[in-house]
């Protein structure tokens, strides 16, 4: 696969996955070998990442603002957007919208996504839903 086709997949994953929400691209997109190194899970404690995420943040899309290729990774400066309406690490809805910044790092062996890193702004997360005071 070329450059672009990496970009492509990882931008399928980000539309089909995260913005509309259908778990059954991860079986297309993902390799069954998939392995987080973020979350040090599988494709199926992904899918349930996924599912958790969707309930917390029922609205939650993402907007693209970069992608870069190299060799077999394409990394992904991305901002999550979405309002805090299910429990997230034991916290009912509280209604509060979120905008983070995130930054994926994702392998692509043979037309699937078989790696993932990932750095979040999980502090500002917790602020504007009110889990952790801002200063």
């Amino acid at each position: 696969m070329s450059l672009q086709d990496n970009k492509d997949l990882v931008r399928r994953f980000v539309v089909e996955v995260q913005n509309q929400h259908n778990l059954n691209a991860l079986d297309e997109l993902f390799s069954p070998m998939f392995y987080d190194h973020s979350g040090k899970t599988d494709l199926e404690g992904t899918r349930q990442f996924f599912k958790m995420m969707f309930t917390a943040f029922p609205d939650m899309h993402f907007t693209i603002h970069q992608q870069i290729a190299e060799g077999d990774q394409v990394v992904t400066f991305k901002t999550f957007h979405g309002t805090h309406s299910g429990p997230f690490m034991g916290l009912p809805g509280t209604g509060q919208s979120v905008a983070i910044d995130v930054m994926d790092i994702l392998t692509v062996t043979d037309g699937q996504i078989t790696e993932h890193w990932t750095v979040s702004d999980m502090l500002g997360m917790m602020q504007q839903i009110g889990m952790v005071p801002t200063p």
